[in-house]
């Protein structure tokens, strides 16, 4: 790819400016920009936005087994595949009896059973030990930087997979030890833990109905894995959420609901704390979307049941940067 120097790019030899003459000659990919210019790059041309973008559950509902990237670098206009700058998502369909190699450079590796059954297991090596585990419908479990893990499914299978090997692209780097251990999550403890939650009386008052999984390994940020956060929620019957945002990306994958949810988000508030001119992103069953950063979101349940969300974000780095900040209306 060739780059272009933009016109608001500066050197010793083309500024307009008077300027003393340098003490020595810079490199020839040195640049200056007027600060006005070049403070926040985050605009169509340059730093593309992350643009919401929704995958209907018709993408892996039939096939044969495969992995199925949910790629926007190309908007991005970074390198794939990647759902976000920092993160690639993506679907991964087992056909009963076979299996795959999920295969990324990448620190953090986290698997959802959207549905089937099977088992993982991966070699250890110099930067993690040996991980076998067999998994069902709900499941979740978290993989460290190691081996490249093997699925087999027992059964025809989807699982949810998202890793931070985007974010490894861009620094130009391979990991070289485990920053926390293995983790199942059993989706029929998420199942029990989120229904206590929900009975709880002083849940009446919360704006969120949701479990934040954390690995004891990080007890400072209180997150799943040293990058990534999983908030595994309900959206009761007739719900309708505040408005929250952050500025991390949130993956979103729609577990279980019936006709009527859905996820307002905008850039703006009304003076009633109600989102201005929101994007409606629809819930179906094996759904995904993305909510972009610094966005207003609210989730909506318009049926007569309870409907089940997981986010997946790169809230596990915004805490350690102590850049999340997290904002109700």
């Amino acid at each position: 790819m060739t780059q272009t120097k933009p016109p608001t790019a500066t050197s010793p030899s083309s500024s307009s400016r008077p300027s003393a003459a340098p003490a020595s000659n810079p490199s020839p990919t040195a640049q200056l920009f007027d600060y006005r210019q070049a403070a926040n790059p985050i605009r169509h041309g340059l730093t593309e936005p992350i643009p919401d973008q929704r995958w209907g559950p018709e993408l892996h509902a039939s096939g044969p087994t495969a992995v199925l990237p949910l790629d926007l670098s190309a908007a991005l206009g970074c390198s794939g595949p990647a759902t976000s700058p920092a993160l690639s998502a993506n679907f991964i369909r087992l056909l009963a009896g076979e299996s795959i190699e999920a295969s990324a450079n990448a620190t953090s590796l986290l698997f959802y059973v959207l549905h089937g059954e099977g088992r993982c297991h991966r070699q250890g090596n110099g930067i993690a030990p040996a991980f076998r585990q067999s998994w069902s419908q709900g499941d979740l479990f978290v993989l460290p930087a190691g081996a490249t893990p093997q699925l087999e499914a027992t059964a025809e299978s989807v699982l949810y997979w998202v890793h931070d090997a985007p974010l490894l692209r861009h620094l130009g780097v391979s990991p070289d030890q485990a920053r926390f251990e293995a983790t199942y999550y059993p989706g029929s403890w998420l199942r029990q833990e989120l229904a206590l939650l929900a009975a709880d009386p002083s849940s009446a008052r919360s704006n969120r109905l949701s479990l934040l999984l954390a690995n004891t390994a990080l007890p400072a940020s209180r997150t799943v894995t040293h990058t990534l956060w999983a908030m595994y929620g309900m959206v009761p019957a007739g719900a309708v959420q505040p408005p929250h945002r952050h500025q991390s990306v949130a993956l979103d994958l729609v577990i279980d609901c019936d006709p009527g949810c859905a996820t307002l988000s905008g850039s703006e508030l009304n003076a009633d704390g109600t989102i201005r001119n929101p994007v409606r992103m629809e819930w179906e069953p094996g759904a995904a979307f993305v909510t972009p950063p610094g966005q207003w979101h609210s989730h909506v349940n318009e049926s007569g049941r309870t409907a089940l969300l997981l986010p997946i974000q790169d809230a596990g780095l915004h805490t350690y940067l102590r850049s999340l900040d997290i904002r109700f209306s």
